[in-house]
């Protein structure tokens, strides 16, 4: 797990200046209101993402990063799925993410937009930079299991 990271550190700063870097390190992702996930191939760590909760009802997605050598593989929508079933599981009414605004991010912002995931301006402690593009999707909750 910690390689898939330290990648996924080092394309956020080589893609963006290091002020705009809003990436977790291991000492972040290890925060009591962060949920973090592996997606594995053959028990080799491919991908990863992480949900952190903003307050009760909106929730962050966070650190998603597949390996260079899965990609195209479908970790990154599971994952981002996966990210999104537990947030309703969670009853949050709202989940957004921050992401570069560079070339080097359209693909993550294309799955995004893919998810429904719609453009919207910071949120909780954000605050406007050309550097960063910001995403919301808005929830319904799970109604699995009600009568």
């Amino acid at each position: 797990m910690r390689p898939l990271l330290a990648a996924h550190l080092a394309h956020s700063f080589a893609s963006s200046p290091a002020q705009s870097v809003h990436a977790f390190d291991v000492a972040a992702l290890a925060g009591p209101d962060v949920s973090f996930w592996t997606a594995r191939i053959d028990g080799v760590v491919a991908g990863c993402g992480a949900l952190r909760q903003i307050d009760a009802v909106h929730g962050e997605v966070k650190s998603m990063h597949t390996d260079a050598a899965a990609r195209g593989r479908g970790i990154a929508r599971a994952m981002l799925d996966h990210i999104i079933a537990e947030s309703r599981r969670r009853g949050y009414h709202r989940l957004s993410l921050e992401t570069g605004s560079r070339d080097a991010y359209l693909p993550a912002r294309r799955l995004y937009a893919g998810a429904g995931f719609t453009p919207c301006g910071p949120f909780a402690d954000y605050t406007e930079d050309p550097e960063s593009a910001f995403m919301t999707l808005e929830l319904e909750p799970d109604r699995e299991g009600e009568p």
